[in-house]
């Protein structure tokens, strides 16, 4: 049960500071990530940020369309892996159940009277990889014509409990926001907290995190598939995070069992974007592993386990049409990084 509201904003205060770099001090070469960042002024009007990590330091870190430092970015489903990691690490406190536990169990209070009869084997794993099977629509780009009417109802668990589970689609990975929200609703469920409260007290604090927002559901739980807002340098030090095993500053912060299955494919997901994780896209850029929190409009964090870097990308999430800048970073930022680790040989 949650115990309190969300607190939409948090109090502005400066966060502690990454560990900073030059290019030319990890082999980077300036000259080609000043080319990105001409690249982004004259072809990604919506762009809002790009920043570089390597050897676990920041690089090179850019903000454009009046975007700063301390401006929060709208994650919109980027916000998804930051659910995911909070699953992990209520699970490793003992607060959630094992990723076999049915939903029915989990959510008691919320299953309608008249549950589909499926509903029982739809499992907790199967919301962490949106294979739950339940009715749902998505487009070739991610669109979910039913995310609007999901959005209205004013009793969102409920609702997403009452979806019909089509048997032979358990199992399959479809996109699927209401998957993800109740994996917010699961976390309030077991620990008494909003996912926002667990947040502050078990993630962001430990990475420093002081300036965030994460709006509520109309039941008062953090939204668990978009809502989380953030500074560029904060999503950088989850990037981070998440690539050492969820190190941050040598000390433990998310699981690193648990993000070894959470960066992993578990289900096929799509061509356009990858396997699909706990929460988190997967697949191969460029011939390198990549993972990736994906949000509407070009709200990204990419880890590339291979080549030692975070990048990162906001963007204006406001917008009906966007521009990807996965070509950007295959034919540059990539480049650039493989250049350098082909000179250390």
């Amino acid at each position: 049960m949650v115990k309190s509201q969300t607190i939409l904003h948090s109090p502005v205060a400066s966060s502690p500071p990454i560990p900073v770099a030059e290019p030319e001090d990890v082999g980077l070469r300036r000259d080609a990530l000043d080319q990105v960042d001409l690249i982004i002024q004259k072809q990604y009007p919506k762009m809002r940020s790009f920043l570089l990590l390597h050897a676990g330091k920041l690089i090179y870190e850019r903000y454009y369309g009046g975007h700063g430092i301390s401006s929060l970015n709208d994650l919109r489903s980027a916000t998804k892996s930051f659910t995911s990691a909070l699953c992990g690490i209520a699970l490793s406190r003992g607060e959630l159940p094992d990723l076999k536990a049915s939903v029915t169990d989990i959510f008691q209070r919320y299953v309608p009277q008249q549950a589909h009869p499926l509903l029982r084997s739809v499992s907790f794993h199967h919301l962490l990889t949106m294979t739950s099977g339940f009715a749902w629509q998505t487009g070739k780009k991610l669109g979910e014509p039913l995310i609007h009417r999901f959005h209205r109802n004013r009793k969102w668990t409920s609702f997403a409990l009452s979806l019909p589970v089509i048997e032979q689609e358990m199992g399959r990975f479809q996109y699927r926001s209401t998957d993800s929200h109740l994996l917010s609703v699961a976390i309030s469920e077991a620990t008494g907290m909003d996912a926002y409260a667990y947040a502050r007290k078990y993630l962001f604090e430990p990475l420093g995190i002081r300036h965030a927002a994460w709006s509520p559901s109309p039941e008062g739980h953090s939204m668990g598939h978009i809502g989380l807002y953030l500074t560029s340098r904060d999503m950088a030090k989850f990037g981070q995070c998440c690539l050492d095993g969820g190190l941050w500053q040598g000390k433990p912060v998310i699981p690193e069992t648990w993000l070894k299955q959470a960066l992993t494919p578990q289900a096929k997901g799509y061509p356009a974007f990858g396997d699909y994780g706990f929460q988190w896209w997967t697949g191969i850029q460029n011939g390198s592993v990549y993972a990736l929190a994906h949000g509407h409009g070009g709200q990204q964090i990419y880890l590339f386990p291979q080549l030692d870097a975070v990048v990162v990308f906001t963007a204006d999430s406001k917008v009906s049409r966007w521009k990807n800048p996965r070509v950007l970073l295959e034919r540059h930022i990539l480049d650039t990084l493989k250049s350098a680790a082909a000179s250390a040989e």
